[in-house]
């Protein structure tokens, strides 16, 4: 069987706020049979880390225009965006570049 694995996610840029203002997540995923990709990890943080106005962050299936994501320091559209799959310890970081008034 898979071994769950552990992730840090961060968020920054104000998206923290949607998270209770904490900024570094550590997590262990729950065991699957498929890998994890970055749309199933979005669901997950939707329902599990996500406290308030989960417009402010997802638009679909997807996080909203405006939000950067950063897999390992990369940007995740040269890492196959939704579909990367995230391999042990991976760092994701979510940054809100939208700034409201």
């Amino acid at each position: 069987s898979k071994l769950s694995v552990v992730h840090c996610f961060y968020f920054r840029g104000g998206a923290e706020l949607l998270f209770d203002g904490v900024k570094k997540h550590q997590v262990t995923l729950p065991c699957q049979p498929e890998p994890w990709d970055i749309r199933n990890l979005l669901k997950w943080i939707k329902q599990n880390l996500l406290k308030e106005r989960p417009e402010l962050f997802m638009q679909g299936e997807s996080v909203r225009p405006g939000i950067l994501v950063l897999i390992n320091d990369a940007d995740w559209e040269l890492m196959g965006e939704l579909d990367y799959k995230l391999q042990d310890q991976d760092n994701v970081l979510f940054i809100s570049t939208l700034h409201g008034g």
